[in-house]
């Protein structure tokens, strides 16, 4: 089982390594990775694995049955290889970011309307979210990015720890995808915005709102019956 160091933190940007094994010459599974497998709407991780002279891009990273396979640009990784891995940072940061972002801006939606998140997907571009919301109201969602972005200037605490399923299943709120059971495992990692909002997650997060900048809604879209499109992005004022 890979030791997932991105769980824990965050901010490590490299890390020594060693290949467990390899397949189609060029999927490699790590005893120890920074890097984010694709999943819950946030997309891999990219970055470089350093052994001896050579450098290997990591294009893809996926969970694939428990295990987290590391798919890079060329053949030469073997099992038992030494390796060095360093995270593609600036990206993750963005992404970083922008799902802290997005956990504010929904977490207000869905408390102050009741709605629930019914899809989510992060791009560095932008974020997206489809909330099972009654009326189609584009000046209502611009109240909630205004919201938003008051809560983020604030210096508020993030933060991510893990409970007992049963306990963490308890806490309102605490699942905010319509139709969406945890994963069943005996312990659940939380995310937790001091005093704005909890609820269960297996993403990467800033430690601080102050570090997210501001956001911007792109476009909205009526998807149908009770089904409405967000588009936000993170503006570009803040420096990485």
């Amino acid at each position: 089982m890979t030791e997932q160091l991105y769980l824990e933190d965050s901010y490590l940007k490299e890390c020594n390594s060693t290949v467990l094994k390899v397949e189609k010459n060029t999927h490699a599974i790590l005893n120890r990775t920074i890097f984010y497998p694709k999943g819950g709407g946030q997309p891999e991780d990219t970055g470089k694995i350093l052994k001896d002279e050579e450098t290997y891009n990591v294009l893809h990273v996926q969970k694939t049955s428990g295990e987290i396979w590391h798919e890079v640009d060329e053949e030469g990784l073997n099992a038992g290889d030494t390796i060095r891995c360093v995270l593609g940072w600036k990206r993750r940061y963005k992404l970083m970011r922008s799902h802290t972002a997005a956990h504010v801006f929904a977490s207000l939606l869905c408390s102050e309307t009741g709605a629930l998140v019914t899809g989510n997907q992060l791009k560095e571009d932008k974020i997206r979210f489809d909330f099972s919301l009654e009326r189609y109201d584009r000046e209502m969602l611009l109240t909630f990015v205004d919201k938003t972005n008051r809560i983020l200037r604030e210096n508020i605490p993030v933060k991510w720890y893990e409970l007992p399923r049963d306990e963490a299943l308890r806490i309102p709120g605490v699942v905010k995808m319509a139709k969406a059971i945890p994963p069943n495992l005996p312990r659940l990692r939380l995310v937790e915005i001091e005093g704005i909002d909890i609820q269960a997650d297996g993403g990467t997060h800033v430690r601080k709102l102050s570090e997210v900048g501001q956001i911007r809604l792109l476009k909205t879209e009526n998807k149908g019956k009770n089904n409405r499109r967000v588009y936000f992005a993170l503006t570009p004022t803040l420096q990485n």
